[in-house]
């Protein structure tokens, strides 16, 4: 399978439980231990990135990389793509995800024409298709990165220079076929730099416009090729624009609605964006799922003491809870599942570095399952949010509710009943039931 071993020193991540001290073990997740009828496994689909896994030195605004590539060996780019993937492979297979994920310009470099862009693909694309099939790992979802290169600077579908918008569809179009050609399961659209700067110098309903015609033609061709998965799309509020217009779940809901996609586009939220929109991870993530629109999670975290996407391995073990919760009570994420979007500290430079990484993350979120499902099912979490809507649930707030009421009918109950009762929202109770199971 391989051609040389990068991790030599490290074997197969296996489950010791939650009383060993090997720091290279899962504690808690268990891959075929079934909770809530599934196994660990299918619950959560865990995919590596791509990108800040096998690309990212630990470079920052601030100074150059400090992490070592050693599959980056030669100054021939594609023979260095080719290394990466030996690489990348070996680090799935021994971590034991299930998944990956990439965005075209990760998985192979950019040629000096289009022409030789898409040969670049086609050539690695060839090569991971080997890799899946010799491993059983699968692409839980490709993309195209339309936001690194200089000509995206104002935008790729939103930028006011159609010859732009025209690199932005081949790019789309070539890792489209990527993505079916490797049977990928879903496909993500992120919005890098689709927004603006300055409002003085844009015009937002003709880029907002321009969006969605680029959505539809997108989808179109994808569906004539047999892509039959999910596509998604990731809100992020800001950064490295000044505003973006997928700026968070509702805002995307909405924009989906409008431009009449929403019956082939879901949700990928992360956690680290949403936090970025002044949100809890678990707000964008209930107002995705109650209308049907959760697709996948980009599991990680920012810090609180640094307003910027910092993209931190997520060890919020309240996070996950919150999250899980939200997951059983709507069915789970399938065809999507977790990415770990998330990058090493750039004071984390040994190779063993990375596996401890994706390790904290897979136990804090299975942990966070475990006890999300007791809470569901050992605890009168449910009784008590029901509880609150009793009075929606006969009479008339039933009414109400089915819509047989008038404006004039509910002033004249006002008026008869008086001044409602104070009824607690019980929010200290539901947030000490979530302390007293974590054990």
């Amino acid at each position: 399978m391989t051609k040389k071993e990068y991790f030599p020193e490290i074997s197969r991540i296996t489950f010791e439980g939650p009383e060993s001290d090997n720091p290279l073990s899962f504690q808690y997740y268990e891959e075929d231990r079934v909770v809530a009828g599934k196994t660990m496994k299918e619950h959560f689909r865990f995919a590596v990135a791509y990108w800040h896994s096998f690309c990212n030195v630990n470079s920052d605004p601030f100074g150059i990389g400090t992490r070592n590539l050693p599959w980056e060996k030669t100054s021939d780019p594609i023979e260095n793509a080719k290394f990466r993937l030996d690489a990348a492979f070996e680090f799935i297979t021994k971590l034991g995800t299930p998944y990956y994920c990439f965005h075209d310009r990760d998985l192979s470099p950019e040629g000096s024409t289009v022409a030789e862009s898409e040969k670049n693909l086609k050539e690695i694309v060839s090569l991971a298709k080997q890799y899946q099939k010799d491993t059983g790992v699968k692409l839980l979802w490709g993309t195209a990165n339309l936001f690194s290169h200089p000509r995206y600077m104002n935008g790729a579908a939103t930028n006011p220079d159609f010859d732009v918008v025209c690199h932005a569809a081949a790019q789309v179009k070539a890792a489209l076929e990527a993505t079916v050609e490797l049977d990928g399961e879903n496909y993500v659209f992120w919005g890098g730099r689709e927004g603006y700067m300055h409002l003085f110098n844009t015009m937002m309903r003709k880029e907002l416009d321009h969006m969605g015609t680029f959505l539809r033609i997108a989808r179109d061709y994808g569906r004539s090729i047999g892509f039959k998965g999910t596509f998604l799309i990731e809100p992020k509020p800001m950064e490295p624009t000044k505003h973006q217009y997928d700026f968070d779940a509702a805002t995307v809901i909405g924009f989906l609605r409008e431009q009449d996609l929403i019956d082939d586009f879901k949700l990928n939220i992360e956690a680290n964006h949403v936090t970025l929109a002044s949100h809890s991870f678990a707000h964008d993530l209930m107002v995705a799922a109650e209308v049907g629109l959760l697709g996948s999670i980009d599991a990680n975290r920012g810090d609180n003491q640094n307003g910027w996407d910092t993209d931190y391995f997520p060890t919020d073990l309240y996070d996950a809870i919150e999250a899980m919760i939200i997951l059983l009570d709507n069915g789970g994420i399938a065809p999507g599942g977790f990415n770990f979007d998330a990058k090493l500290r750039r004071n984390s430079t040994d190779l063993e570095d990375l596996f401890l990484a994706h390790i904290g993350g897979m136990d804090t979120f299975a942990r966070g399952l475990l006890i999300a499902n007791e809470i569901l099912n050992n605890s009168n979490f449910n009784e008590l949010r029901e509880g609150r809507y009793k009075s929606f649930q006969s009479g008339d707030g039933k009414k109400f509710e089915d819509g047989k009421m008038s404006l004039p009918d509910l002033r004249d109950l006002a008026h008869k009943k008086g001044e409602p009762t104070l009824k607690s929202g019980k929010q200290e109770l539901l947030e000490n039931l979530i302390n007293r199971y974590i054990k």
